[in-house]
Parts: structure tokens; sequence; C-alpha cells
């Protein structure tokens, strides 16, 4: 059941994780990127918590819409465009649901899928290349088997630790070649910590 309320704390648990870690997201950015991926996720983040109000006030699937536009607007960089592309695809799947506050587990992983799919064309990228979408593909594979909440966190947070032993193929920390090996991509630990937050706001 997602209501209003439960919305609201998703959010908010979501948006304060990524604020709490927008150093550490900035450190390992300017490892092997432009160095600003904490400071633009807590921008879009921030931005999405001061329209709160409006947003949670909406149905589900236009809700997640909103939070995708808005993440377009403000995060600037690859990451807008890629997290925007998420949100935006959850909503609009989730909108042909039978019910916009009660999900069954098959709506939310099929949207999931479809939507991390989007992310990879938007991306024109793919497993295994050192980026968000090492979490976000075996995060809604997990959904798909109805795994629970804490152990699809486990598997994002292993999943982005994962992405230190790959090479980057994609993005600006492509342009390391194998000196991008060793260090956690920004994107994944982004996607983790989000994954992270949503699943204990819902236990």
């Amino acid at each position: 059941m997602i209501d209003e309320a439960r919305f609201r704390a998703l959010v908010t648990a979501a948006a304060g994780t990524i604020s709490s870690h927008a150093e550490e997201l900035t450190a390992l950015d300017s490892a092997i990127g432009d160095g600003d991926h904490g400071y633009n996720m807590k921008r879009g983040v921030d931005a999405v918590l001061g329209d709160l109000e409006t947003i949670a006030s909406k149905p589900l699937p236009e809700a997640l819409k909103a939070i995708g536009t808005k993440l377009v607007m403000t995060v600037g960089g690859a990451s807008g465009p890629l997290y925007g592309t998420l949100f935006l695809t959850l909503g609009k799947e989730l909108a042909a649901a039978p019910d916009d506050l009660v999900l069954a587990p098959g709506d939310l992983a099929g949207a999931m899928a479809k939507a991390v799919d989007a992310v990879a064309a938007r991306g024109k990228s793919e497993l295994g290349q050192k980026t968000m979408l090492d979490v976000l593909y075996p995060v809604a594979e997990a959904l798909g088997q109805n795994r629970g909440g804490a152990e699809i966190a486990a598997i994002a947070a292993a999943a982005a630790e994962g992405t230190r032993n790959l090479r980057a193929i994609r993005g600006r920390a492509s342009f390391l070649g194998e000196r991008s090996i060793g260090h956690i991509d920004p994107g994944a630990r982004s996607s983790a910590l989000i994954v992270e937050a949503l699943a204990g706001a819902l236990t």
C-alpha cells in the first residue's frame, strides 16, 4: 500500500540518504569522473523535497513522473536524464496498473524491468559496463523473483561494490581505460543507496 504518507516517507528516506552521502559520491566521482555526482544528486533530491507537498498529492504514477521531471531539470550532467528516465518510465508503466495505491509485486517488477531497459537505451549502455545499470538490473531481477526488501538492499550494495572490479566502457570514466578498475562507480553507488533507503523505509 503506497498512500501519500508512505510515499512521503519513501521520498524523504531516499533524499536524506543521498544528501548524507553526497561527499562520498563526490569523492567516488572525483576519482573517475567530473567530481560532481554527489553535489548534483543532492541538488536534485533537495529540489524534490522542496516540491514534495505538491508531488505527494498526486496519484502515484503522476508523482513518479513529477520526480523524474524534477531530476531531469535539476540534477544535470549525465545522471539527470538517466535518473529522470528511470522515474518517468516507472510512472508511465505503473499508470497501467489496476490500482495506483496497492501495487502487486508483478506490477512493480514489470515496471522496474521496463524502466531499467529505458535507462539502458537512454545511456546507450548495458550490464557490465560500470554504470548504474550494474545495480539496477540485479535489483529488477530480484523484484521479479519477489525477494524481500532486506535481500534486495543487500543485492544492490554488493552490485555497487562489484563495479570496483569492472573497467568503465561508457561515460567519462571510460577515458581512463584500465585505470578505472579499482574504483566503485558513483552512479552505481547512488543507485544502491536509493534502493537501500527505500527498502529500509518499507520495512
